[in-house]
This record gives structure tokens, sequence and C-alpha cells, in this order.
């Protein structure tokens, strides 16, 4: 049967609707399977839960993600519970109360003729985080972020955990000024509300796996998350993460290792089918393939950590002035550059000393940190302390 290579896009769930992180690859795929139906999410217990439902795409077509809207879903439980989930553009959404622990959990899809649902599953519990730790080997190595969860429910077997981080880092514009040139009293004068200079970015860490076999007591310790190149702008000044544990099923750890394998090798000759995908979910009433795992929690644990960036060794990019710099400029002078859209932003008058008056200019968006796509609301957490009670492993229920 002739083959084409099919786009594959993986749409992993995250902290919100919209904020998503996007895994990638390629697989061969007969042509009567285009439009494979791709799920994710988890259901979870006192939460609002998010699944994401896509189709796969041909390589060549439109770069989009194509989204399978019109769906009925629903979260089931065995003893005959039901949780309708609202779509919206592909993405569907509902809050679930509290799960019951001895009782099995799917979902129900029904999509384009055809009904989908996942293996039921009792939900698992999650141990909480002990301690979410920063390390630098060496001066020039990328900074690490390592997890260490608290000691497992059970000793005695193989447990397994996905992690995800809600990062938030501190933005500075690329110059600060607290003047500005009043053309009245053709002078600079004082105000540095004008622009906000420092602001901060958000952005959410796929989903990591790790397994507790190689570990003592089968309890983890110290593991690499994922790491921060030094050289990175989020560790420019400080830096904080809220980290997310979740206790996940072998057969869970086994598709999102899967998954990462296919997303690296980007089209391998050892790249997984997608019908290989160790996949939970099921089509009952015909045989298309569907991909996706859709795991069940009782509960996640979170932890929140700082960095500052004066407790490691950061490169910074090579510093270059380019602001405007303009000697014993004329009123019409300062006119004009106002006029251009620029500002000012150094005034160093020393004509009384018989020296000259030394000024510099630039543009808005290297004043206003807006203009690198950062907010200046200072978030609740961020003056936070590592002696604070908020950052203490807590479960989200």
């Amino acid at each position: 049967m002739k083959k084409d290579k099919l786009y594959i896009i993986l749409c992993l769930i995250l902290a919100t609707i919209l904020s998503g992180c996007i895994e990638e690859y390629q697989a061969e795929i007969p042509t009567t399977d285009s439009d494979i139906l791709v799920v994710n999410g988890t259901i979870r217990s006192s939460e609002q839960n998010t699944f994401i439902l896509s189709l796969t795409q041909a390589i060549n077509s439109d770069p989009m993600l194509k989204f399978a809207e019109h769906a009925i879903v629903s979260v089931r439980g065995t003893d005959g519970s039901e949780y309708e989930v609202d779509g919206f553009y592909g993405v569907y959404s509902c809050w679930i109360g509290e799960l019951n622990p001895d009782v099995e959990y799917y979902l129900h899809i029904e999509y384009d003729g055809d009904v989908y649902e996942s293996e039921p599953q009792k939900p698992l519990r999650t141990e909480k985080i002990a301690d979410v730790s920063v390390v630098q080997n060496t001066p020039e190595s990328n900074i690490d972020i390592l997890v260490t969860p608290d000691a497992p429910f059970n000793p005695d077997k193989t447990n397994y955990y996905s992690w995800e981080c809600d990062e938030t880092w501190e933005v500075h514009s690329e110059y600060r000024t607290t003047i500005y040139y009043d053309i009245d009293l053709k002078k600079a004068v004082y105000n540095d509300k004008q622009f906000p200079w420092r602001g901060w970015k958000d952005a959410t860490k796929s989903f990591m796996v790790g397994a507790s076999n190689n570990y003592e007591g089968q309890h983890i310790q110290r593991l690499k998350i994922y790491d921060i190149d030094r050289s990175d702008e989020r560790v420019y000044y400080k830096y904080s993460g809220l980290v997310h544990q979740r206790a996940i099923s072998k057969a869970e750890y086994e598709y999102e290792l899967a998954c990462k394998q296919a997303s690296s090798e980007m089209g391998g000759l050892f790249t997984p089918q997608p019908s290989s995908l160790p996949t939970n979910i099921r089509c009952l009433t015909s045989s298309r393939h569907v991909i996706g795992f859709v795991g069940c929690a009782m509960n996640t644990s979170a932890y929140r950590f700082f960095l500052n960036a004066d407790d490691y060794s950061i490169e910074y990019p090579p510093y270059e002035d380019t602001r405007l710099w303009v000697e014993n400029p004329s009123d019409m002078n300062c006119i004009r550059l106002l006029e251009k859209g620029m500002f000012l932003c150094a005034w160093i008058d020393e004509r009384l000393a018989g020296k000259d008056l030394q000024t510099a200019w630039a543009f808005q968006e290297q004043l206003d940190v807006r203009y690198k796509g950062a907010y200046t609301d200072e978030p609740s957490f961020w003056s936070f302390t590592e002696d604070d009670d908020n950052l203490q492993s807590s479960d989200i229920k």
C-alpha cells in the first residue's frame, strides 16, 4: 500500500487553555488513515479538566493545527457517573469534582460518526514534592532543575511520574529613562513613570517523565527534569518555576517516552508508527486509528522555586550602546529628535564646569519592556523567599 509521510502534531495539556506546548514528529502512515484523531488530556479530581482533540495533517498541508471540532466529549465512571465536557475549537473543558478512588474513569468521545473511549482506570494518588533544587555544576555549564518527590506510597514497586513546570521570569527593557525633554522649559525634566522598564513573561515546560526503578527504595532523588542555558533570557535577573507532579501508570510512562523518541528522531528509521504507540484509547465503532493517552489522577502536587541570577554564573550578551548620543544639541535638534520618535534617556550637563552637554536618545521599543512581550503587573508570588510556606509542596485539589 502506498504510504505518505504525514505530519503528526501532539498537543500536550498545559495549565491554561491556549498556552500549550506542541511536540512534533513525522511517521509513515497509510493514506487511508489521514485525519487520525489525536487526544491529549488527563482526568483530574477536583480540577478544571482540559482535553485537546486534534487531527493529523499531511506534511505539505496548512501548518496551522487542525482541531477536531464539534465532538461530543464526556468523562464517565464505572459507577454510572458522568461529566459533560464543553468544547471550543477542539479544546474541551469541564470542572470535575472529587473522584472516587474505588471507581474507574474513562473519556468518551463521539466524533465524525465514530465512538472512542479510553481504558477505564482508577485515579492514582501522587506523593508531595519534597524538594526542587537548582544546580550549576561549573561556571560554564547549564543550570539544572532537580526534583525529589516525597517517599513513595509503595516502596516495593516501580513508581512513575510526570512533571511539567509553569515558568515566570523577569525582563528588563534595553534602557531605562527617568527623564524627558520638556519643550517649553528646554531641558530635561524628571519623570520615572513614562515607560515601564521592568516586566515578566510566562511559559510552560511540557511533560517530563521519570521512573524510580534505579533508585534505592524506589525513592527518586534529585532527578534532573530540565535545564536552562546560562545565556538564556530567562535567567538574566530572576526566574521562578512552579513544578507540577503527577503519578502515572507504566503504560502512560511508556507512551510519553515513545512520543519523545518520535519527536527527537523526526521521522527516522526507528521512529514508532502511530499505530504502535501504546495508546489506551480505542475506536469502538470502526478500525480507525487514534493517537493519545488519557491518564487519571486523584491529585496533583506542586512546588515553587526561585533562581536569582546573582547566585549563578550567567552569560549575558555583549553590551553595545545603541542609543543616539548628541553633544550640545540645540533646542531645534531636540525637537527634531522627538518628532522622529526618539526619547531622552541621558542628560549629562557639565557646561558650568566648562565641559559639554551630553545627551542620549532612544526609541520607545528600547525603553518600554512591553515591546519585549512582557506584562507589567508583578506576580503575586514574586516577593516570596525560600522560607515562605508558599514554596512548600502541596496537593492541588
